[in-house]
């Protein structure tokens, strides 16, 4: 009876040992994620940081170092974004690789020491755009400029 627990405990061992191995391989990438082409807002969903803007057929601009820009999206569609001292909320949808915000934003509207800044910001935000997740940045494009985020 001892040499038939020993072996049993072997078997579940290896058994333990083999399935362990297996998932040492690399994950295969979830719809959505990485190479995938289909988005959802759940993979959206978090606070993200504004890094840079890039209005079409102009140079990138770093977010100004005196502001905070975030926006943060809801796995429920919604959307908020702090720009400078000012706020706006509204609603979002992912459709495969479009992002969509709006069609309008409800924002304040003090006059903020990088209103320039903000008000280009808010164009680009609002509207269609091309959204591209990589690890952890987030890329807005369109017609209209690039706005680039990081978690």
């Amino acid at each position: 009876m001892r040499n038939l627990c020993t072996f049993a405990s072997l078997l579940l061992v290896l058994s333990f040992g083999i399935g362990c191995a297996q998932l040492t391989s690399a994950p295969s990438a979830p719809s959505g994620i990485e190479g995938s082409t289909a988005l959802t807002a759940d993979q959206l969903a978090g606070k993200w940081n504004l890094v840079s803007i890039q209005p079409f057929g102009q140079p990138e601009r770093p977010t100004p170092s005196t502001a905070l820009y975030t926006l943060t999206l809801a796995a429920d569609g919604h959307l908020s974004t702090l720009a400078d001292c000012n706020g706006c909320v509204g609603t979002f949808a992912v459709s495969g690789q479009t992002f969509t915000a709006g069609p309008n934003l409800a924002c304040t509207r003090a006059a903020c020491p990088t209103m320039e800044f903000e008000s280009i910001y808010t164009s680009l935000l609002s509207g269609d755009s091309t959204v591209t997740l990589s690890g952890q940045s987030l890329l807005l494009s369109s017609g209209r400029g690039t706005l680039r985020f990081t978690r």
